[in-house]
């Protein structure tokens, strides 16, 4: 916005709101609520725009206190019975993985949202509901709770429970959870969020991702629609443990991972040795551009903000068109 008595007030704004950090950021969503007002945008869509930045505010300041704790979101039906085998199997890994730390993040309702509250305990429970006609309040696990908040968009919602997490896991369910599942597939794919373990989790003997899966192998895979790597991005999980396993295993010695210039940096537990990260780079060299993986130091970007800037670093310039190599590549290093 170039009008600079606009600049001004605005910077007059936030000096008397007490706001000095990233006044720059904060700076862009007044101007760009002024140009949403200067646009002759309608009613209707000045709603939505406010409506979802007044929730996003509110879910952010929600998850905040909890920005240090491992997170797992589970996805699954809200027509799901306590009586019904997948319940119970909810109820159990939500309680096994609580029991190792990982608070539980569902969507606050009845069904398999139920289901993985009541295996973690209120105390290890998240909750993002949306509101409904037919579905107007959480479930009597989370309802009151400081740690749940309520949403009017699916978009916003979606948000909040992908962008926290550090794991995932989708049980059988509708639209819903098909519609979050292949989301999560499509962010993984496309690089729009870190990598992560996306856990899908059958009954034993009872097949539903199966058949998903077989349908991505023989109907997708053959028409090139997704490739063979993409397949690395999920896991089908029959057993409560299967599921455990795979999602503490991805984090048994990757740790994190940011791009630095055009280099990508794996922050780890630990160091590999000379010699798995030779075998690292003969098995991995297609996904290096003019590169090799290399240990490195902790970069002075992440030193300035203080980013894990105490574990081993391994770098290189990634090709960013196939993040199911990189999947494989963390597997690598977390099986060394």
């Amino acid at each position: 916005m170039a009008n600079p008595e606009i600049n001004r007030l605005i910077d007059d704004l936030l000096t008397t709101a007490s706001i000095q950090t990233d006044r720059r950021l904060i700076a862009e969503l007044i101007r760009d609520a002024i140009k949403l007002g200067s646009d002759s945008t309608s009613t209707l869509n000045l709603k939505i725009a406010s409506a979802a930045v007044s929730e996003m505010r509110e879910a952010f300041a929600m998850f905040a206190p909890f920005s240090e704790r491992k997170k797992v979101t589970i996805f699954g039906s809200a027509r799901t019975t306590k009586d019904d085998p997948v319940y119970k199997q909810t109820e159990a890994v939500a309680a096994k993985l609580a029991q190792n730390g990982w608070m539980v993040v569902t969507g606050a309702g009845p069904g398999i949202m139920e289901a993985g509250m009541s295996g973690a305990g209120r105390e290890m429970s998240i909750g993002v509901s949306i509101r409904l006609p037919f579905e107007t309040s959480a479930n009597s696990i989370i309802a009151g709770d400081e740690k749940y908040v309520a949403m009017r968009y699916f978009f916003t919602r979606k948000l909040m429970l992908v962008k926290e997490s550090q794991a995932f896991i989708c049980v059988p369910g509708g639209f819903g959870t098909l519609d979050e599942m292949f989301e999560l597939l499509t962010l993984a794919q496309t690089g729009k969020g870190n990598p992560a373990p996306i856990v899908v989790l059958d009954l034993p003997n009872d097949p539903f991702w199966e058949d998903l899966d077989t349908f991505i192998k023989q109907t997708l895979l053959p028409r090139k629609l997704v490739s063979p790597q993409d397949l690395a991005l999920y896991r089908i999980c029959s057993s409560v443990d299967d599921a455990v396993s795979e999602i503490t295993n991805f984090y048994s010695n990757y740790h994190s991972m940011r791009f630095v210039g055009k280099r990508l940096v794996l922050r780890l537990n630990k160091q590999v040795s000379d010699q798995e990260l030779l075998e690292l780079n003969g098995e991995f060299a297609d996904i290096c551009v003019d590169s090799r993986i290399e240990k490195i130091e902790t970069t002075k970007v992440e030193i300035d903000d203080s980013d894990n800037v105490d574990l081993p670093r391994l770098a290189f310039h990634f090709a960013r068109r196939d993040f199911g190599r990189l999947r494989q590549l963390i597997d690598a290093i977390n099986a060394q």
